[in-house]
Formats: structure tokens, C-alpha cells, sequence
């Protein structure tokens, strides 16, 4: 598709969907929403490139549509001031071409991977904790998906960003990565189960494909994840809704 006439849904405006959402703009894309209901905050600044502290207690969407229609005025900035719920997910990734995903929790990111692979739409989803990071391309249909990665929610209340930090440098590179899928899709290129690992102690950068997994509920011979069902997205410490931030970094 023409990049002009493309639609991304950015899902968490941090650390990746910053640098991601403007690396988008710049490429031409016609229109960029973005879904998250934090507030800008001192501590994220050096890596919330969207951000300056002019917009301290801000709300993220705001200030990042300032940024964004400044760097690429004929940009269409769709807010939907709301973190991604079992109760908007697929209604919100279907008026969408592609999803990008930079949340900060594990509930959301397999939240989006389900909506995306029940309306149809590709996600590319992202992370980074510590000094690692990955990306990764889900087609519309079919795998590999993100449950052919990582399955389902850790139980043992694995650390996210927040907790354990992340390198500023770290989410700016793996956020690069993520809009080059991101933007591979847009121009029909198949880059479908295409895996992106960044190492920052090393400064070693990884790409390979994926296969799907024959037994995936989600992308698998017989899914049995057919719907959104709010219970699939508790973790230890409660439903999506209680998780925060909603973004990386």
C-alpha cells in the first residue's frame, strides 16, 4: 500500500513508541494512532524522545501529537486516550493496517496479539529490560504469532521496564528495528515471523525467521483462542487494567 494512504496503531507512547512513532512520520505514513492514558514524567525524559519538560504531567497523547504534527505536518494523529482493554482491543486494532506494540506489561502485549490475529491485522511487537531488546513481525493470518514465542502470561511475576530498568540507547535501537518491520509491512514486503534481538553490552544485532508452532492456540492447526475473554489476561498481579505504565520505558 501507498505509505501515505497507511494507518499504525501505536499501542504504549514510552520509550519504543516514541522513537518509533516518529521514525513512522518521518517515513511518510499517512496515519498514526496512538493508544495510552499515562502522564509525561521527569524520570522517562532521556529516553521518551517525544517529550521535553515543558510537558511534565502532561498526558503522553497530547504531547506526543504536538511532537509529532511538528516533525511531519501532514500527519493525521488519531488519540484514543485509553490504555488497550479487553473491552476496545480488536474494535480499536480493526481501523488499523498495522499495530505496533511497545507496552510495559504482559498482559497488553498478548492482549494486542490476540486482537490483531482475530481482526486480521499484522502487529509488530517490542521490548527492552536491561541492556536486551527484541522486535518481532506477526502477519495477519497464520503464524509464527507472539504465543508461538512466549506462549501465555509469566506466572512469576517477571519484571518489566520499570522495575528493572531499561538503557535508554537499548529502546532507541530496538525502536528502529520495530518501525523498519513495521514500514516492511506497509510496503508488502514478507517479513512475517521475523525476529530482531539487540544486545547493548555486546552491541551485537540479530535478525532471524521464525516457525510457527503446529500446536499455537492462537495461530496453531486447531486455535482455541477464538475470542477475547477478559480472565486470559490475569497475571500475578492482576487484570491489564491494574497493570501499569502502559508503555515501555
Amino acid at each position: 500500500m501507498r505509505r501515505s494512504a497507511a494507518r499504525v496503531l501505536v499501542v504504549g507512547v514510552g520509550g519504543l513508541g516514541c522513537p518509533c512513532a516518529l521514525a513512522l512520520a518521518h517515513a511518510g505514513v499517512g496515519t498514526l494512532g496512538l493508544c495510552d492514558d499515562d502522564a509525561v514524567e521527569q524520570s522517562n525524559l532521556h529516553r521518551q524522545i517525544l517529550f521535553d519538560e515543558r510537558d511534565l504531567g502532561a498526558p503522553k497523547l497530547e504531547a506526543a501529537a504536538k511532537a509529532l504534527r511538528a516533525a511531519a505536518p501532514a500527519l493525521d494523529v488519531r488519540l484514543h486516550r485509553t490504555r488497550l482493554l479487553p473491552a476496545n482491543a480488536v474494535a480499536l486494532v480493526r481501523d488499523y493496517d498495522v499495530v505496533v506494540e511497545g507496552s510495559d506489561n504482559f498482559a497488553t502485549k498478548f492482549l494486542a496479539a490476540d486482537a490483531g490475529m482475530l481482526a486480521g491485522v499484522p502487529v509488530v511487537h517490542a521490548s527492552a529490560v536491561r541492556w536486551v531488546g527484541t522486535a518481532l513481525a506477526v502477519g495477519s493470518r497464520g503464524g509464527p504469532c507472539y504465543r508461538c514465542l512466549f506462549e501465555d502470561l509469566p506466572q512469576d511475576g517477571a519484571p518489566n521496564c520499570a522495575e528493572a530498568g531499561v538503557m535508554g540507547p537499548v529502546v532507541g535501537i530496538v525502536a528502529a528495528a520495530q518501525a523498519d518491520l513495521a514500514l516492511a509491512i506497509v510496503d508488502d514486503a514478507s517479513v512475517a515471523g521475523e525476529l530482531v534481538t539487540f544486545d547493548g553490552r555486546r552491541g551485537v544485532l540479530r535478525r532471524r525467521r521464525l516457525d510457527g508452532r503446529s500446536d499455537c492456540p492462537l495461530c496453531g492447526g486447531q486455535p482455541s483462542i477464538r475470542s477475547i475473554e477478559q480472565g486470559r489476561y490475569m497475571g500475578p498481579v492482576g487484570y491489564v487494567e491494574n497493570v501499569a505504565p502502559a508503555s515501555a520505558g
